[in-house]
């Protein structure tokens, strides 16, 4: 709840210039992506996996690690499905970082960032979840 309020009141303060965030629908996003520097190829990321650059990942603020996100270019509506496997700095004026496969599936040039919407993808969950087991006679 109250990230969906403090989403809500930079929507109204930041408007939609670059590097800021804005909400059109309750379930996406929009904003700015960039996409991760070379320096961070073999690093660990805050799930714990080794970043590699030829992954579909992605950084953001506030997500939960595990998260699937649907990320559509809005220059030319390309879409690309990555995974949230890191985090962002709190700083960063963009929304979501990308891995480079992911950025050059939505054709990010050399610009290095891009007007994006991102949009969470519901997961069912997982056979091993303690809530779904049935109770015991």
């Amino acid at each position: 709840m109250r990230f969906c309020l403090l989403l809500l009141g930079l929507a109204i303060y930041g408007g939609t210039a670059y590097g800021q965030l804005s909400i059109q629908k309750a379930d996406q996003l929009y904003g700015t992506a960039s996409f991760y520097h070379d320096k961070f190829e073999g690093r660990r990321t805050a799930s714990g996996a080794v970043f590699r650059q030829d992954s579909l990942t992605a950084a953001h603020k506030s997500l939960p690690l595990g998260t699937r996100v649907l990320v559509t270019n809005r220059e030319n509506t390309l879409t690309v499905e990555v995974i949230v496997n890191d985090r962002m700095s709190s700083r960063s004026p963009h929304i979501i970082d990308l891995s480079k496969n992911a950025a050059r599936q939505l054709k990010i040039g050399r610009q290095g960032f891009a007007m994006v919407s991102i949009e969470v993808i519901p997961t069912l969950p997982q056979p091993n979840n303690p809530l779904l087991k049935a109770p015991t006679p």
